[in-house]
Parts: C-alpha cells; sequence; structure tokens
C-alpha cells in the first residue's frame, strides 16, 4: 500500500509525534507507516483522513503487482 503521509505531515509542519498523538498511536507506527513497512488498520486510517480533512483514497492507495 502507497500513502502520502509523510508528504501531509511534512506540508502541515508537524511532527511524527504530534501525529501519533492525535491519531492515537506511536511515534513508532507513524514512522513504519511513512516508510510503507505498516499496512493501517481502518481505523487507522480513517483517523488519519479525519485529522487531514481528506478522503481516505486520497492518502491511502492500493498498490498492485504485476
Amino acid at each position: 500500500m502507497n500513502n502520502s503521509v509523510l508528504k501531509l505531515r511534512q506540508e502541515k509542519g508537524i511532527t511524527q509525534e504530534d501525529l501519533a498523538k492525535a491519531v492515537g498511536v506511536t511515534r513508532q507506527t507513524i514512522y513504519a507507516l511513512e516508510q510503507g513497512n505498516y499496512t493501517p488498520s481502518v481505523l487507522l486510517s480513517l483517523r488519519i483522513a479525519e485529522f487531514f480533512k481528506l478522503p481516505v483514497e486520497k492518502i491511502f492507495q492500493l498498490k498492485y503487482d504485476k
């Protein structure tokens, strides 16, 4: 799964810790998510989308193997 969390977070000027606190996870979870090493739950995806005031599909995109 691809995501634009890092880009959005940097545009907003907030730290990983700030985002983590806002959505109820650890900073390590945000780091792993930004690196593409963590697939978020539906609940976390929705919380992140709500935080950035964007639809989920604008933040998270499925990767298709060819």
